[in-house]
């Protein structure tokens, strides 16, 4: 269980982050046609996973415009932003938001991801929901980077995490 912040309110995750040069977990998730993605479906590709609470709040939003940003020119990188929000609303965002080098999967059929990677909230006005964090996995499919961002409120460490893709 790790110790995070909302608005300087202590609140917990379920578990930690998974550890640097482990297999990462596998997982179920829904991708914008409503079909299941898993991490297999990945598999020989640099992975960043932008783990957010939900792309409706500001910083959520500004993390996946600068991911989206900061991959526009490499075609050796998949960034997934997982969330809780429908797929539907994942869509909106991107369109709106001219957001199209990044993947968007959401939680809405279980909240196993979440609990497989340490970031489901397990108390306070987010239980429920994932904790802010980005997991970097390497094309053989072992965590290379990990933060778990210690108030929800913060942005990650973009340059940590671009670095750890090489």
């Amino acid at each position: 269980m790790a110790k995070i912040t909302l608005q300087g309110n202590k609140i917990h995750t379920n578990d930690d982050l998974p550890k640097t040069g482990k297999k990462a977990p596998d997982f179920n998730l829904v991708n914008k046609d409503l079909q299941d993605v898993s991490l297999g479906d990945y598999k020989g590709r640099k992975l960043l996973l932008n783990i957010v609470p939900s792309l409706d709040t500001g910083v959520c939003a500004t993390s996946t415009k600068k991911f989206n940003e900061l991959v526009a020119n490499r075609d050796d990188v998949t960034v997934l932003i997982v969330s809780a929000d429908l797929p539907f609303a994942q869509s909106r965002f991107c369109a709106a938001e001219n957001v199209d080098k990044v993947v968007t999967l959401s939680m809405m059929r279980d909240r196993k991801f979440a609990k497989d990677y340490g970031v489901l909230i397990e108390d306070g006005p987010l239980a429920g929901i994932t904790a802010r964090a980005v997991v970097v996995v390497d094309d053989n499919g072992k965590v290379a980077y990990t933060e778990l961002v210690p108030e929800i409120t913060q942005e990650p460490d973009y340059d940590k995490a671009i670095a750890a893709l090489g």
